[in-house]
């Protein structure tokens, strides 16, 4: 505990503290001696981050708890890796600078929940730079990002339905899952061309004041 305390720049009683609100995993034991590990190391040094970006340690408490029981990147891309997003790494301190101070315990839980998240060791990572991309900036424009996690939800329930509806077109009886992903840039260009045609019509939609506001 000593040696970790010195590395991480803290005291040993810092240490104890946070072990007890569980800001950090128990070490390996071996009889009556405590192994501590980088890990350890990382998540201390996380701690101290996100301590100088403002976090409140009940905030980090349940950030940490909810990294420690979110699914890891092997779970993750289990479920299917994608073929056509890059994956991002980032550090908990980097999530946290992107939705700036919005990466709350609750809509990290939502991320993990829709697999948008995973953790692979200290670091985490978001599946999709677009996806990832686009939400900061919606975050920027002042939506909050619990609001874009729950509409999210509900896009991809509408995909999944656009996704079986094409699958079925094209999955005919002389057609196979590879003209399925030969054809899949058709039933895009289709998807955005028609949310286009969708957002005209809603805008037309709008009282005048609005529209000048859009």
């Amino acid at each position: 505990m000593e040696e970790l305390a010195q590395q991480a720049g803290i005291t040993v009683r810092t240490l104890r503290f946070y072990r007890e609100r569980k800001l950090i995993p128990p070490p390996r034991r071996e009889g009556r001696i405590a192994w501590y590990d980088e890990d350890h190391l990382a998540r201390l040094r996380t701690i101290a981050a996100l301590l100088e970006r403002g976090h409140t340690l009940n905030g980090i408490a349940e950030l940490a708890e909810a990294f420690d029981h979110g699914r890891d990147v092997g779970e993750l891309l289990g479920l299917g890796a994608p073929t056509e997003e890059t994956p991002v790494r980032l550090s908990p301190e980097e999530l946290a600078d992107v939705f700036a101070g919005q990466a709350t315990s609750e809509n990290l839980a939502a991320s993990l929940d829709l697999g948008y998240l995973a953790t692979d060791g200290t670091d985490i990572v978001h599946i999709s730079r677009r996806l990832l991309d686009t939400s900061a900036a919606l975050v920027r424009e002042g939506i909050p990002l619990a609001d874009i996690l729950a509409a999210a939800r509900r896009v991809r329930e509408h995909a999944d339905a656009l996704a079986e509806l094409f699958t079925d077109l094209v999955l005919t009886e002389d057609r196979t899952p590879q003209d399925l992903q030969r054809l899949r840039p058709l039933a895009k260009s289709v998807v955005e061309a028609e949310l286009s045609m969708a957002l005209d019509r809603r805008m037309g939609g709008l009282p005048r004041d609005r529209k000048a506001d859009a």
